[in-house]
């Protein structure tokens, strides 16, 4: 891979915290994500199943996870299937696993070829009380194509259909948004490598260069620095099409007097960051842009004050709303008269900031959690208020990532620029 290779010790306590929260005699199988075709031999680049990476470090196609914590026998524990080696595949395609290998990355002892495992499960799943299988169950989940953890349900279910049927996912999510000390470095080294890709961005925009010239600015910056890339489809949007949310076209040239969003962000071993910045295109914002600018930054700092254990979403959500109702009024772009007799259903706030305030990062940059809960200390979220003027050909949103703490949040991008000034003057020095 690569990344740097991470610590096994994530993985075993990854592990541990999922033994405490499973029913009695209860067995758990996850199995990586496929490599999907594109066109011709054509085929995406694997991207491995979040909840067996989380569990076992395997970064690697065609492997499973047969985790049994109450087996009688201790060989039975823990098990981790990788594809078999050899010669002809370490010439075609590289490296793979071997089982010294992956018991080095993830810390379990049995390692089994992935072609044994049909033979081996039904051997030891009638043992078990409860099998906990896991499918994606995001709430902005869209799943048109069937994932090998969804064949391997319905394959189960037909072999073994008299089994006790757990949903794994409502576990996981709530262990996954709880970030381990390991993950949180892994997410601050992600981060690090985007602000690197920011300072570049600063000394090469000008007035006529291309949004895709910019882009290619962040991801030259970020895979020389041991990163697969983008977390995400990057967005580069000057002037007007910085309006439009999930503009990722990147096609235009930026026009002087106009102000760039990109939202972007590196990752790193698999964990994402998530930034979003606005910068003058040539170096200066004018008067209403810098108060626009300094309204997003002021909402952004206010609500990360408010983001904090123990407070429910949807409360930090409208809090974060009525603050930027006063901003916006502040602003002129809403009337003062008007807001007091609003429709509590039609918000006027929604006019120009009409997404959600903050989301969880991780394993995914929209990542799990469990949404009845209130925030909890160790959790990653983002904070990215934005007012969008359309009128104005003016989109402003700003991000940070941030690990929530008992007394007060740490801000995981506090090294990358965000003052107006700032900005100012960092693109006048490299002019």
């Amino acid at each position: 891979m690569r990344y740097d290779t991470i610590d096994q010790q994530l993985f075993i306590d990854t592990r541990k915290e999922l033994a405490k929260n499973l029913k009695p005699n209860s067995m758990v199988i996850i199995h990586s994500n496929d490599i999907y075709p594109t066109n011709a031999d054509g085929e995406i680049p694997h991207h491995q199943y979040a909840d067996l990476l989380y569990f076992t470090g395997a970064d690697q196609e065609e492997s499973v996870f047969i985790f049994y914590p109450d087996a009688k026998a201790e060989s039975q524990r823990e098990i981790l299937f990788v594809r078999e080696t050899n010669e002809h595949i370490a010439i075609w395609e590289g490296e793979k696993l071997t089982k010294e290998k992956a018991t080095e990355v993830s810390g379990i002892k049995r390692i089994e070829w992935a072609h044994d495992f049909d033979k081996i499960l039904k051997g030891m799943i009638h043992q078990a009380d409860h099998l906990y299988l896991s499918s994606n169950e995001h709430c902005r989940a869209q799943n048109p194509v069937e994932t090998r953890n969804d064949r391997f349900i319905k394959q189960c279910k037909k072999d073994y259909p008299l089994m006790n049927y757990e949903r794994l996912s409502p576990i996981t999510d709530r262990l996954r948004s709880i970030k381990h000390p390991i993950e949180i470095e892994l997410i601050q080294k992600a981060c690090d490598i985007t602000e690197k890709g920011f300072r570049r961005v600063l000394e090469f925009v000008k007035p006529g260069v291309g949004e895709w010239e910019i882009e290619a600015e962040f991801i030259h910056e970020f895979t020389r620095n041991k990163s697969k890339g983008f977390a995400y489809t990057p967005i580069v949007g000057g002037g007007h099409n910085a309006c439009v949310l999930h503009y990722i076209a990147n096609n235009c040239e930026v026009k002087d007097g106009d102000v760039i969003l990109m939202d972007v962000g590196a990752e790193y071993a698999n964990w994402n960051s998530d930034m979003t910045r606005s910068i003058p295109v040539n170096g200066k914002f004018t008067d209403r842009q810098k108060d626009v600018y300094n309204a997003v930054l002021r909402t952004m700092r206010y609500a990360d004050s408010i983001l904090r254990p123990g407070v429910y979403p949807a409360d930090y959500q409208k809090d974060v709303r009525a603050f930027m109702e006063k901003e916006l009024i502040g602003l002129g772009l809403i009337d003062a008269e008007e807001a007091k007799k609003q429709d509590e259903s039609k918000p006027l706030v929604s006019k120009y900031f009409m997404h959600g305030t903050s989301h969880h990062l991780g394993l995914a940059v929209h990542d799990v959690s469990d949404t009845k809960e209130p925030f909890a200390v160790g959790q990653v979220l983002t904070i990215e208020p934005g007012i969008y003027i359309r009128e104005e050909n003016l989109g402003i949103r700003l991000e940070n990532n941030v690990v929530i703490g008992e007394e007060s949040n740490t801000d995981l991008m506090a090294n990358i620029p965000i003052e107006a000034d700032e900005i100012e003057a960092l693109m006048a020095a490299n002019k």
